[in-house]
């Protein structure tokens, strides 16, 4: 069962449920943020980053620590070239299944094989998105306790199991406004489509008078 419809009916309930979350930018900014959860890929991250040079768009990148680790010169390249970086937790694991220890270690991991890859003061990494979007009152505690920043999302069109790029691309298009914050996949999971997909995406929304912005630029927003 594809969930993509409820997505749109989520967010207006989640957002104003809990808005020390940033769910979107401005309304009134033409200003959009392009997101992508689950890599670094060592080859659909790669790909990627060759439409967002060609159309000189700077992105924002939720990565997974497992997967920096396994591809450090792919996240070394994306942040080199100017994109936000923020984090997804070690593995893929819901954020609410974990023990607050281990939810912390898992942070604090990814946090680590970032730095490392990158050369980045860990505490320059603070944006987190819960994986699936799946967080609880208590996970949004621990995370500002923790000093995190949650990061959550307001167009979502379920790229993950692979409906096709023109279906993504048409999903998008009818949710998003100004101030949206999009999310994409360049995992293993819908990161076969994201070169392209991206491509057109974006070009349509340059068409449509958009520009994007990155995490950062988004929170000066709110």
């Amino acid at each position: 069962m594809q969930l993509a419809p409820l997505y749109p009916i989520l967010y207006r309930i989640l957002q104003p449920c809990f808005p020390n979350c940033l769910w979107a930018g401005s309304p009134d900014s033409r200003a959009i943020a392009l997101t992508f959860d689950d890599g670094p890929h060592p080859q659909y991250t790669p790909e990627l980053l060759q439409v967002l040079d060609y159309y000189q768009i700077r992105a924002s990148f939720f990565w997974l620590g497992t997967c920096v680790d396994q591809a450090p010169t792919v996240a070394r390249e994306v942040y080199q070239r100017g994109h936000w970086i923020g984090l997804h937790g070690y593995h893929h694991y819901s954020f609410p299944s974990l023990p607050p220890d281990i939810l912390k270690q898992s942070l604090l991991s990814t946090q680590k094989a970032i730095s490392q890859a990158c050369q980045l003061h860990p505490e320059m990494i603070r944006d987190v998105r819960p994986p699936n979007g799946l967080f609880t009152p208590h996970t949004l505690n621990l995370l500002h306790r923790w000093n995190y920043r949650p990061v959550m999302w307001s167009v979502v069109p379920e790229d993950w199991v692979s409906p096709g790029i023109s279906v993504v691309v048409k999903r998008v298009l009818q949710q998003v406004q100004s101030g949206s914050l999009i999310v994409l996949h360049d995992g293993h999971y819908g990161g076969q489509d994201v070169a392209r997909t991206t491509a057109k995406l974006v070009s349509e929304l340059l068409q449509q008078g958009y520009h994007f912005i990155t995490i950062d630029q988004l929170w000066m927003q709110v």
